[in-house]
């Protein structure tokens, strides 16, 4: 009986204990908790505590600096900084190519305006070695208004499109010899009007062979001025206002020459020289091609990086720059 009473007083005071021990268990997780906060503490201590020096770098493998990201100038630059950035630009690319011009060759307007079409989804280069055989065969608007489509179709086929090309230089020249007694006009509302015209050729004949300022809005044009963040216009009518407001109207023609060769030699579409860009400092998006000067070097093209030129024909200033002609179509 003893021990039963025991057992039932353990058992009841067992049950006490554990009353007793609940204030105990609540108080558990506060100790736990000021675990936490001191293990926290310390981890924080760590955190700050001074990182422990990099071995250098091996002097073989140096690690290159990445290029600077872009400006985004357009949100943050004034009117007023943006016309003399712009026309500061153009100043240190007349410096750079003093020689610029118009890379199609020719001796007239009629002819400029032909080549002018035939260059559309081609080359340069490929016009002018195509149209040494074409002028050859048809020198004057007449002659080509009443040629042979076949025979037009054969000399222009490495240009490519050349059925489409065809049926324009035959339509041109039939509305010249129609509607302007054989000459190629000299205003830009009657140039639109021919077949295969439009704004970009206009302006490339006015500037040109008038000497009528104008800006020639090709896709070289186009790219350099989104990059410049001239403007963020992609319409070429769009883009040709708001450039054109940025200089005086007497600056368009070589301004769309310095930008064009530019465009061709340094500032490529893929894979920008930024590393041999002399413009570089005043580029908000430099660093979008190869940065080092001696790779950026290797990407130059034409007469930057010791090649022909596109002209079978160039100005004497490109040569004596040490541009080189390009060779006859053929010629390898």
């Amino acid at each position: 009986m003893v021990e039963r009473r025991n057992s039932a007083v353990g058992e009841q005071g067992s049950g006490g204990d554990e009353e007793r021990a609940k204030p105990v268990e609540k108080a558990a997780p506060k100790r736990t908790a000021a675990k936490r906060a001191t293990a926290v503490e310390a981890a924080g201590t760590a955190a700050t505590a001074p990182a422990p020096a990099k071995p250098p770098a091996s002097s073989n493998t140096p690690e290159s600096p990445k290029p600077p990201k872009p400006s985004k100038s357009p949100k943050s630059e004034s009117r007023t900084a943006l016309v003399r950035r712009a026309r500061r630009i153009n100043r240190e690319l007349a410096e750079v190519y003093p020689y610029a011009h118009p890379e199609l060759d020719f001796e007239n307007p009629f002819q400029l305006v032909v080549a002018t079409v035939l260059s559309a989804q081609t080359t340069d280069l490929r016009v002018n070695q195509t149209t040494p055989g074409l002028f050859a065969k048809y020198p004057t608007p007449e002659d080509l208004a009443v040629a042979d489509p076949e025979d037009v179709e054969e000399i222009l086929r490495p240009t490519g499109f050349f059925r489409a090309k065809t049926r324009s230089v035959i339509g041109l020249s039939q509305a010249l010899v129609e509607q302007f007694d054989g000459e190629v006009p000299g205003r830009l509302e009657d140039l639109v009007k021919l077949p295969g015209v439009g704004r970009k050729t206009a302006f490339v004949v006015l500037g040109n062979a008038f000497g009528r300022p104008g800006i020639t809005v090709d896709t070289h044009f186009q790219r350099l001025v989104r990059r410049w963040r001239w403007t963020a216009e992609t319409e070429p009518d769009k883009i040709e206002a708001a450039v054109g407001s940025l200089f005086p109207k007497s600056d368009w023609t070589m301004l769309s020459h310095h930008v064009i060769f530019h465009g061709r030699r340094i500032c490529h579409a893929r894979k920008p020289a930024c590393g041999a860009c002399p413009i570089a400092p005043l580029c908000p998006a430099y660093g979008e091609g190869e940065t080092d000067p001696e790779k950026a070097k290797k990407l130059l093209k034409y007469e930057k990086g010791g090649f022909p030129g596109q002209r079978l024909n160039p100005p004497q200033a490109y040569l004596d720059a040490g541009g080189r002609p390009a060779p006859p179509l053929g010629a390898g």
